[in-house]
């Protein structure tokens, strides 16, 4: 009897152990994947995240959805994808505002940027726009903008989407002595149409998100923050080829997923997001928005983002920028 009875408990246990045994051995995906973007739909890591998740959904035969959650320069998104299940379903397709620029201006995060989450890839790297609405015929160089900002000090704004464009602004104060007002938006494309309806006068967008606004004659781009001339706009002249050296700033985007989140299944997503960066089409998506595809392994995007921290710890000090 009493054999009978630790038969019929071991069925019972046995009955409870064999599906969540079958779910671990079931190959990454095996069900939709959730993409959480920290900034509004419309913007460049938007268009992105949406890229790659068509790619992986024709992959894998998965769903992938893309979900924004702007706002608080990112903090909600990222504590979010902290508290997720580490199980590769919850993909955090983020930028240096949450992983390095956040730390660097605030105080306290509701999330670890490091201990919370686990590299995955990087994804792309670009530079950024400074733009003026084009029908600003006072502004038409990089020039203009310094000596009206040095004429009328604290009048013109500065539009932030971001924390990566807000040290942009930051940073041509400090290299010019030009003091503009700083006035933050929860995404660079809210601040772009406050720029177009004259709300603001200059912003930093990224080059995927300004682009079409400066081809459809918009918006003037003065100039580009990379080391080069970029391809999209040859005409354009860099920061440094317009009189300020050092302003050789670039955004990037990376994929991360929650911490403790098993190396087999960070592999697996790391490869899924890869083959998607080297498509065949790949290079014409984010050629026309002006950036590059820059895969990665977890390793390499986990040292990347530490000599980032310690790039932009060196600006972030220099322009004075006070911590919030």
């Amino acid at each position: 009897m009493h054999a009978a009875r630790r038969f019929v408990t071991f069925l019972v246990s046995l009955s409870a152990i064999l599906p969540l045994a079958a779910q671990a051995q079931s190959p990454y995906p095996s069900k939709p994947i959730k993409f959480i973007v920290p900034f509004p739909a419309g913007s460049g890591i938007d268009s992105t995240a949406r890229f790659i998740g068509q790619k992986i959904a024709q992959q894998t035969g998965q769903t992938v959805v893309v979900e924004n959650i702007p706002g608080a320069n990112g903090f909600i998104a990222a504590q979010g994808v902290a508290r997720a299940a580490p199980d590769g379903y919850t993909v955090f397709v983020t930028a240096a505002t949450t992983q390095v620029l956040n730390p660097l201006l605030y105080n306290k995060l509701p999330y670890d940027p490091v201990k919370d989450f686990a590299p995955v890839t990087r994804i792309s790297m670009q530079p950024m726009l400074l733009v003026v609405r084009a029908t600003n015929i006072e502004l038409k160089t990089v020039q203009d903008l310094t000596a009206l900002a040095k004429k009328t000090p604290g009048k013109l704004a500065f539009a932030s989407g971001n924390a990566t464009s807000r040290i942009a602004g930051e940073l041509f104060s400090q290299l010019t002595g030009a003091e503009m007002l700083h006035v933050p938006y929860k995404g660079i494309p809210q601040g772009l149409t406050d720029l177009l309806g004259s709300q603001v006068d200059v912003m930093y967008p990224d080059m995927a998100t300004g682009l079409a606004q400066v081809r459809s004659g918009n918006l003037r781009a003065l100039a580009v923050t990379g080391t080069a001339r970029n391809p999209a706009l040859p005409d354009v002249p860099t920061m440094s080829e317009a009189g300020l050296a050092g302003f050789d700033l670039f955004t990037w985007t990376a994929a991360y997923v929650p911490a403790k989140t098993p190396k087999v299944v960070i592999d697996r997503v790391n490869e899924l997001f890869n083959e998607a960066l080297t498509s065949k089409d790949a290079a014409a998506f984010f050629g026309k928005g002006g950036n590059t595809a820059a895969p990665s392994t977890p390793a390499e995007l986990e040292a990347f983002a530490k000599s980032e921290l310690e790039k932009w710890g060196k600006i972030v000090r220099a322009a004075n920028i006070p911590r919030e």
